[in-house]
């Protein structure tokens, strides 16, 4: 990689934190999700312990799969709206890298700071220290691939109407496998078992997520800029 590319790619990720930093209500309303939702469960269910263990790591999951959601429909929106999107196509670097650049600062934002919070998420479900490590594990490989399919879906629906209602119906069913695959690693590690070949999954879903995704959104972007 050269060293105008690697600049250039900083910069995009510094552009869009920014971007996200100046609403700071923005950028706290998918954790704020996250949490709320994931804490309504307990409070629905009653306090029995054996039941939230059991419960526990699908609802983290469905908690972080939702809260993601929130935040795809603003990925490229703006940009779009405001045409930055147009001076990244006429770039003289690849789109799909530039889009890679704009996929982690997506996910630095709505991705990461579920991570930090998900083992006090699992802790309020009487998880063991062994699951909520899995937790952890499990959201750091699936968290990315959520921010890559979303990042595909919210190309495809540009400058539609009701757009985030459309790469919900996208992304979700894609998304499914990662769902499982992350809350069936927690439950294997509840249970004693080893959630390594879960987490091999999802780094086999992660890899060509990250190598082809933005690629994929590059070529909607420029479909919805012709």
């Amino acid at each position: 990689m050269s060293s105008s590319l690697r600049s250039a790619l900083v910069a995009v990720v510094k552009r869009d934190l920014k971007v996200v930093l100046r609403s700071k209500a923005d950028a706290g309303n998918t954790l704020l999700f996250f949490v709320i939702v994931a804490s309504l469960f307990p409070l629905g269910v009653g306090p029995e312990t054996a039941l939230l263990r059991a419960i526990g790591p699908g609802v983290v999951w469905v908690s972080a799969l939702l809260a993601s959601m929130l935040a795809l429909s603003r990925l490229f929106s703006s940009d779009y709206a405001d045409g930055t999107l147009e001076q990244l196509v006429l770039a003289p670097y690849p789109l799909g890298t530039l889009v890679g650049a704009k996929v982690v600062a997506h996910w630095i934002v709505s991705g990461f700071p579920l991570i930090l919070v998900a083992p006090l998420l699992g802790f309020q479900f009487g998880l063991e220290k062994d699951a909520i490590a899995m937790l952890v594990y499990s959201l750091a490989l699936g968290t990315p691939v959520l921010s890559l399919l979303g990042a595909v879906g919210a190309a495809l629906t540009l400058g539609l109407r009701g757009s985030g209602a459309l790469v919900s119906l996208i992304v979700l069913p894609l998304a499914v496998p990662v769902l499982i695959f992350g809350a069936g690693a927690v439950e294997a590690a509840a249970s004693g078992l080893s959630g390594a070949p879960h987490l091999s999954l999802l780094g086999a879903y992660l890899l060509p997520g990250a190598l082809f995704g933005p690629w994929a959104a590059a070529a909607a972007i420029r479909i919805a800029l012709e």
